[in-house]
C-alpha cells in the first residue's frame, strides 16, 4: 500500500446507451472517451424507475473471457446459465460470474415496477484464466461484510481486504478491491488502494 495521495487526471461523464433487449443505462468504462482501462473493460449504471427501462432485461446471450460483477442497490434481478448457475439477485447483493471458455446466461428483471439500480463491471481475465471452466457466485447481501467507522462511514467489502476484512467475492483471477461507501454527509474515509 501507498501512502501517496493521487489527483484525479480528469472527469468523464457516463454516456447514455442500451444493451441487452432494450434495458436504458449509463457507460462509464467502455466508451471513445475511455476505451482502455486493462482490466476493466466496461462499467455500466442502471438507475430507474420507469419500468420500461429495464423491464425488457438481458436474455441469452454469450460471454467468453473475462467476469461480470454485477452489484445491486435497489430491485431484483433473475440470472440463470449454462453452467448450472443461478440465482435473485437482490437489493445489497452481488452476482459474479466468471465466463472462462464461454457460457450464455440471461439476467431478466423480477419485477414490474418500482426502482432498479445498481452497476455492472466486466473484468478481463489474464490470458492463462480465459479457457477455465465458467463458473458463478451469487452473494446474499447479508454475506456481505461491512465495516462501521466511527464517524458514520460504512463500507462493505464486496472483493479484496478492506481494514482486515476480507470481502464476500472469493477465487477471483483478477484481484481488485470492490467495496461499497456510504458516507454521512461531509463524513469522509480513505481506502488505501495498492500500487500499480
Amino acid at each position: 500500500m501507498t501512502g501517496s495521495q493521487r489527483t484525479i487526471e480528469r472527469l468523464l461523464p457516463a454516456v447514455p446507451a442500451s444493451d441487452g433487449a432494450g434495458v436504458r443505462l449509463k457507460r462509464s468504462i467502455g466508451t471513445a472517451s475511455l476505451d482502455h482501462l486493462d482490466p476493466f473493460l466496461l462499467l455500466d449504471q442502471f438507475d430507474t424507475e420507469n419500468a420500461e427501462d429495464y423491464i425488457s432485461g438481458f436474455p441469452n446471450h454469450p460471454h467468453r473471457g473475462f467476469e461480470t460483477v454485477t452489484y445491486m442497490i435497489d430491485g431484483r434481478m433473475r440470472h440463470q446459465d449454462t453452467s448450472g448457475g443461478g440465482g435473485v439477485l437482490r437489493s445489497g447483493g452481488v452476482q459474479w460470474m466468471t465466463a472462462g471458455r464461454g457460457i450464455i446466461h440471461s439476467e431478466m428483471p423480477e419485477q414490474e415496477d418500482g426502482l432498479m439500480k445498481g452497476f455492472q463491471l466486466w473484468v478481463n481475465l489474464p490470458a492463462c484464466d480465459k479457457m477455465n471452466a465458467p463458473r458463478y457466485q451469487n452473494i446474499e447481501p447479508e454475506d456481505v461484510p461491512e465495516v462501521t467507522h466511527d464517524n458514520g462511514a460504512k463500507i462493505r467489502v464486496v472483493a479484496g481486504s478492506y481494514d482486515g476484512v476480507d470481502g464476500a467475492v472469493g477465487k477471483i483471477a483478477v484481484e481488485p478491491l470492490y467495496v461499497d461507501v456510504g458516507l454521512p454527509a461531509g463524513g469522509r474515509v480513505e481506502i488505501p488502494v495498492s500500487a500499480g
